[in-house]
């Protein structure tokens, strides 16, 4: 109990909880929207294109996170990194990404989005197969458009599909561990410490397995009431 007690006045933990919240309210309709429209554009028509694009937008599931997360860490690199340079064109002075607290967390966000995205992507491409053609071709018939088709007809018929992702989604975002481990270390000034870095650090660290085991316990029950 008393690694509970004063896990509950540690104000680190409050502050990675509030992290992970802000992390989690931002990253999993970001996520949600983004691989649903890579479905949908799986399931146009797209000709002989579409095994390339269903490839390119898969492979960044499969990367190493440690090597793209490198990646990540020069395209917003402050003096030479690509993002500056592109904003340079624009009159946009040249930002610290991963060094302000103000852009770390929304740049981590970005990048957790574009490595996860594809995992969703084949859930809702399934989904979306499923879908009967008749409801469209009927949809046509009575003078929808291509948004009320969509609005009636796939939205209703991805209800359960967009639930089973937006619970996936949720539980792995509240597990935002190798982000800010690799591209910032938790900095800087705590601003990206992630609930589950915290316990990496308490119990990995600095070796106050009980704080650890409190931490893991607390998410847990988070996590569950959250998605229960």
């Amino acid at each position: 109990l008393d690694n509970y007690i004063g896990l509950l006045q540690n104000p680190l933990f409050w502050k990675s909880l509030g992290n992970t919240l802000y992390f989690v309210i931002v990253g999993v309709p970001l996520s949600v929207a983004m691989s649903l429209g890579a479905a949908l554009l799986l399931h146009s028509r797209l000709g002989k294109l579409k095994p390339f694009f269903r490839t390119a937008f898969f492979a960044p599931v499969v990367t190493t996170v440690v090597a793209v997360a490198v990646i990540w860490r020069y395209l917003f690199h402050t003096k030479y990194g690509l993002v500056n340079w592109l904003l340079s064109f624009v009159g946009i002075d040249p930002i610290d990404w991963l060094g302000d607290p103000t852009w770390a967390m929304p740049t981590i966000i970005l990048f957790a989005v574009w490595k996860n995205f594809g995992y969703n992507m084949i859930i809702f491409l399934a989904g979306l197969q499923a879908i009967p053609e008749d409801l469209y071709e009927a949809a046509r018939i009575d003078g929808a458009s291509g948004w009320r088709q969509f609005r009636h007809v796939t939205l209703p018929m991805l209800g359960p599909v967009l639930l089973l992702v937006g619970i996936l989604t949720m539980a792995g975002y509240f597990q935002m561990f190798a982000e800010p481990y690799v591209m910032t270390q938790g900095g800087p000034l705590q601003s990206t410490v992630s609930v589950l870095y915290l316990m990496y650090e308490e119990g990995f660290k600095w070796w106050n397995l009980g704080n650890a085991s409190a931490v893991a316990f607390l998410l847990f029950v988070i996590m569950t009431s959250i998605t229960s």
